[in-house]
């Protein structure tokens, strides 16, 4: 298990973030908190919306069969008094009784009650007989003398009680739904046929129910009561779909700002871990690099003397001053992530920067069995920036890919090409053993390394000399296949 210096830091980083991410979950929670009690307000309104057409169309239900059961009664006494003038005392008069049973009476008798109905909202009037439950005289032939067709509201008629009786069938299914029966209401109003002496307390000589067909005021009602639903339902829809819509664009907003913020915490983050480890690398390379320096040059001198003294043995200095001239390295690369040089900016080519490097790699190319492709665009013009740098982050990638390529060989490929905003750009790929989606996310992290000797710095110091110079470098990479490394120079160089 390897063990890295930035350990503690990335930890403490990965600390740091979680409660910065419990930190944005607790400012989301009030906003969580308005969206609950938005669409509660909108479901509450709609059902409340609801509740009012609902009560609404059974008032009007209600006004509209009062108003109609008072017109009945009133048009039902107005039939009784018309009919006792114009018909019983002239019938009564002339053939000294009441006899419906008589053609000549019934038609005349049927004359004057269609006269009255000519014009109203009456379906039917029917006459019963007072002595026995029989019709003696209705609208519709087919009634006439048909018995116990009254009930109980013909009882209570003889007994000079008026009722009313309300037949209705069908509801809003009935109109949506096509093949369904139309909409029926029938308000049958029964009221004793007395004889009129003015007080309204004359014998009782029958029974009148008048039949008021109020089929179009229902059907009226119900289609009034679906548009208001519908209506309530379109505007509940549109309140519903602008909250949404303010809903869903006001969490990007929040998510956008929220990432905007975690980014900008990991920078400073990433800021303050690179500044500690700065400072200590620093101290101790500085304490390291001096004895490291005494170390070397006194193992050049007992190698001499081992030379003359013990002949032979001479390796065993060398590879005391080959291992310093390593630690050496290693030294001085931590220096140049603790302290990064100032650019010296210059005119130069990048394609210069390639060959120079080629022929500095050719010979561990050759160990290695690399075969190195140049695709260098002869077009490319010169870009401001410091060439000795630049020449570190190719020789860095270059290293990398060799190392990935170390086991079984392979092709390096190097192109230059100019960006079409200016600039250009440099791409290194190789046919190595690729890169994991994780592992390429942390190669630019400081002291990752998966290799048994290395300080893990080298693509972290390449990066910042890319940024130092305003450009970007990406990684592509895809495991068993090889790895493309991309850096782009801009014409304007950030110092």
């Amino acid at each position: 298990m390897k063990f890295h210096i930035s350990d503690y830091f990335t930890k403490k980083s990965s600390q740091d973030s979680s409660s910065a991410e419990q930190e944005d979950i607790g400012g989301q929670q009030p906003f969580a908190l308005v969206k609950y009690f938005s669409f509660t307000s909108l479901t509450v309104i709609l059902l409340a919306s609801l509740i009012l057409t609902w009560s609404f169309s059974r008032n009007t239900r209600k006004t509209i069969l009062e108003r109609s059961e008072i017109y009945s009664r009133m048009f039902a006494e107005s039939l009784n008094r018309q009919v006792f003038y114009l018909f019983v005392l002239p019938t009564f008069v002339r053939y000294g009784r009441i006899a419906l049973s008589d053609p000549v009476q019934f038609e005349q008798l049927d004359l004057i009650i269609t006269d009255i109905t000519r014009g109203m909202s009456i379906k039917s009037v029917t006459i019963f007989d007072s002595r026995e439950n029989i019709i003696s005289y209705a609208t519709e032939n087919a009634l006439v003398g048909k018995k116990n067709a009254g009930g109980i509201e013909y009882q209570k008629a003889l007994l000079g009680e008026s009722s009313t009786v309300l037949m209705s069938s069908g509801s809003m299914l009935n109109l949506l739904l096509p093949g369904r029966p139309p909409v029926s209401c029938l308000l049958q109003t029964y009221v004793p046929f007395r004889q009129d002496r003015g007080s309204g307390q004359g014998e009782i000589m029958g029974v009148v129910a008048v039949t008021q067909d109020l089929s179009a005021d229902m059907e009226a009602l119900i289609s009034l009561q679906f548009k208001i639903i519908l209506v309530s339902l379109v505007v509940m829809s549109i309140l519903f779909a602008v909250l949404s819509a303010i809903v869903i664009r006001a969490d990007r907003i929040m998510e956008a700002r929220a990432q905007e913020r975690r980014e900008l915490e990991k920078q400073l983050h990433e800021s303050k871990r690179l500044a500690a480890l700065g400072k200590m690398i620093a101290s101790v390379s500085h304490e390291i690099k001096n004895p490291l320096g005494i170390v070397r040059s006194t193992a050049e001198i007992i190698a001499k003397r081992i030379s003359k003294v013990a002949p032979g043995n001479e390796h065993l200095a060398a590879i005391i001053v080959q291992e310093t001239t390593r630690l050496d390295g290693i030294v001085r690369e931590f220096l140049d992530f603790a302290r990064p040089k100032d650019l010296t900016l210059s005119s130069g080519s990048l394609n210069s920067l390639v060959e120079r490097m080629t022929v500095f790699m050719e010979a561990e190319f050759t160990a290695k069995q690399i075969k190195p492709m140049l695709e260098l665009d002869s077009a490319l013009s010169e870009i401001l920036m410091d060439g000795e740098q630049i020449y570190q982050v190719l020789l860095n990638i270059v290293f990398n890919a060799v190392h990935a390529m170390s086991e079984k060989g392979g092709t390096l490929t190097i192109r230059t090409r100019p960006l079409p905003e200016g600039g250009a750009m440099l791409e290194i790929t190789d046919t190595g053993c690729g890169m994991s989606e994780e592992k390429m996310t942390q190669i630019f992290i400081p002291f990752y390394t998966d290799k048994n000797r290395g300080t893990g710095l080298g693509l972290s110091i390449t990066k910042n000399i890319v940024e130092k110079h305003g450009g970007t470098i990406t990684v592509q990479s895809k495991e068993g296949e090889g790895t493309t490394f991309a850096v782009c120079l801009g014409s304007e160089t950030a110092v």
